[in-house]
């Protein structure tokens, strides 16, 4: 569990990188770039969060 949250908190980073090489830069592929890899980072955070919460409910 502790593994997966740090994984989430460098993907996190990372998709903040690649925003600011966007704003230093200009080229539009960090962009694109840091919304995908925040998009799968965040899909992958809920699904995780679910998992958890199943967890205690069951």
């Amino acid at each position: 569990m502790l593994l997966f949250r740090w994984v989430i908190l460098l993907l996190l980073l990372v998709a903040g990188v690649c925003f600011a090489f966007y704003a230093a830069t200009g080229q539009m592929r960090y962009r694109r770039l840091g919304w995908i890899v925040f998009k799968w980072t965040f899909l992958a955070a809920l699904g995780f969060f679910a998992v958890l919460i199943a967890e205690r409910l069951a």
